[in-house]
């Protein structure tokens, strides 16, 4: 592996590592928002109990999650500094502000959430973790807002006296349709997460016949809370398709190994073998006209195919030589208006120019082979993607069928539930992170190979370190998350099987030693 692959792979950990606490934090704070509303509403002490209760997983959920997100921030200076110096006056603005919400506004929140029972009134502390849950989910949005320009630059332009992007149009990258779906789909897919976690520990409890009254009311809050929010990660990953065929061909393209343009409406494949090498997709199993409703909402426009990008891709190389050399002509002090008049004209194509560099020893004339080659690169790898894609489309489906059942016996108020019911619900504990997974792998695998998408090539954005230094932090991370990782399980395990009840042994104990002391004197 060379330094970009090695710089890609370390950040690629960094991020999938951490993405396995993100989903459980945003989704579970909204579980126990819900069921601190119902003790205050009711007053019935046992609803304090389990948000206590899964208050405390996710607090150890929430500060491992933080711990693991550090180490990201640092990586955009460390790993990639191009890529920090070219578009980091736009990149940089939200990061900042989800800094300040994660570790100021959020942190605050949860410290009052924990530390306030005893010193405020229910009300006041309702309110609190209300703000908790909004504020956690705020956080991710400017997150999500970050990731969204990257995938779908739009509010910035290049700068000619600074050689790098900058933030014209704050509203548009905010309001971004892509960043704008990203989040709700992103943060649905949380509450899936939560719901799973919850209702499968509740699941556990009933087989094991143990605090039974407080699983019941765990497993009933989940069922429909996870129902609710498994539909709109549905929806909201239709209309993620639909964005997808709108401003992100390639993916959508790669995802569904499209590789010729077919007359419309196109077809959705659920099942084949992609071959890249051939351009075509073996034992292919097509749904006749889904795809091109997904993807254009419509029955008569065409899903453009890969073959066919690549036709353009290579048009726009060749424009973007002109806008390279351009480029470096005012990069070299050549402030005529006519040069920057005719950089304009090529600018949307510097990106594919940027690219063809990589590849090229001399842009302005590549040869046939190394025009070729960026061509190639300009499409991702076809069967990570394809297969990713349906692994995370069937654990959500198979996620609907476990809360339609759950949901359906809470609502009947079935007092004991189907043993093979609240066993499904144990082993499915692992499908939102399986999903959440593979959908972010789509996401980020999918954009390459771009760091911005058509605007900065990754090859471009990486540090100038040495192969060796990377191995060394990459080799340190690893060990150092891979620990994280275990104390989140040993953590999570340990106060799972303690259960709801640990949270007054203590004052059980004291209240059965005041009993026994008192005998005697009674006596």
């Amino acid at each position: 592996m060379d330094l970009v692959e090695l710089s890609r792979f370390q950040f690629a950990f960094t991020a999938m590592i951490h993405f396995l606490f993100v989903p459980l934090t945003i989704g579970l704070v909204f579980i126990l928002a819900i069921m601190e509303s119902v003790y205050v509403m009711t007053g019935k002490t046992i609803y304090k109990d389990m948000t206590k209760f899964w208050g405390k997983l996710f607090g150890i959920n929430f500060a491992l999650g933080v711990t693991t997100g550090l180490a990201m921030e640092f990586q955009f200076g460390t790993n990639w500094s191009y890529y920090s110096h070219y578009v980091g006056d736009i990149f940089g603005a939200p990061l900042a502000i989800e800094a300040l919400m994660a570790f100021f506004l959020e942190s605050t929140l949860v410290g009052l959430f924990f530390f306030g029972w005893d010193r405020m009134s229910r009300v006041k502390h309702l309110a609190v973790t209300w703000l908790m849950a909004l504020g956690t989910n705020l956080s991710a949005l400017w997150i999500l807002i970050a990731n969204g320009w990257m995938q779908y630059p739009i509010g910035s332009e290049f700068n000619v006296e600074t050689m790098r992007m900058e933030l014209v149009n704050f509203a548009e990258v905010v309001f971004s349709p892509v960043a704008q779906v990203k989040f709700v789909h992103t943060v649905s897919a949380g509450y899936v997460t939560a719901a799973v976690f919850v209702l499968g520990i509740s699941s556990w409890y009933l087989l094991k016949g143990r605090d039974v009254a407080f699983a019941r009311r765990s497993f009933a809050i989940a069922s429909v809370f996870g129902l609710a929010s498994v539909l709109s990660v549905i929806i909201l990953g239709d209309e993620s398709g639909y964005e997808l065929g709108d401003v992100q061909r390639v993916k959508l393209a790669a995802i569904e190994a499209e590789w010729h343009t077919e007359p419309a409406p196109a077809a959705f494949t659920v099942f084949g073998l992609p071959n890249q090498q051939e351009e075509r997709t073996d034992l292919a199993i097509k749904i006749p006209a889904l795809m091109g409703l997904i993807a254009t909402r419509s029955l008569d426009t065409e899903v453009t195919g890969i073959v066919d990008l690549k036709a353009e891709h290579r048009e726009r190389m060749l424009n973007g030589r002109e806008a390279v050399a351009l480029m470096q002509a005012m990069r070299a002090g050549d402030r005529d208006p006519a040069t920057l008049a005719a950089f304009r004209e090529v600018e949307r194509d510097l990106g594919y120019g940027l690219l063809l560099s990589a590849f090229a020893e001399d842009v302005m004339h590549p040869t046939e082979a190394e025009l070729h080659a960026a061509v190639e690169a300009s499409i991702p790898q076809v069967w990570p993607l394809f297969w990713s894609f349906r692994i995370m489309v069937a654990a959500g489906f198979t996620m609907l069928l476990l809360f339609v059942l759950a949901a359906w016996h809470s609502v009947r108020r079935t007092e004991h539930k189907p043993r093979w019911l609240l066993k499904f619900a144990v082993f499915a504990i692992p499908l939102p992170w399986i999903a959440s997974e593979m959908g972010w792998f789509v996401a980020e695998y999918g954009r390459q190979p771009w760091a911005i998408g058509e605007i900065l090539p990754t090859q471009l954005a990486v540090s100038q370190l040495t192969v060796n230094e990377v191995m060394f932090t990459l080799a340190a991370i690893v060990a150092m998350y891979s620990v994280f990782v275990a104390i989140e399980i040993w953590l999570m395990f340990r106060f799972a099987r303690l259960g709801p009840s640990s949270l007054h042994t203590g004052r059980y104990h004291f209240e059965r030693q005041d009993q026994l002391t008192q005998q005697p004197q009674e006596a």
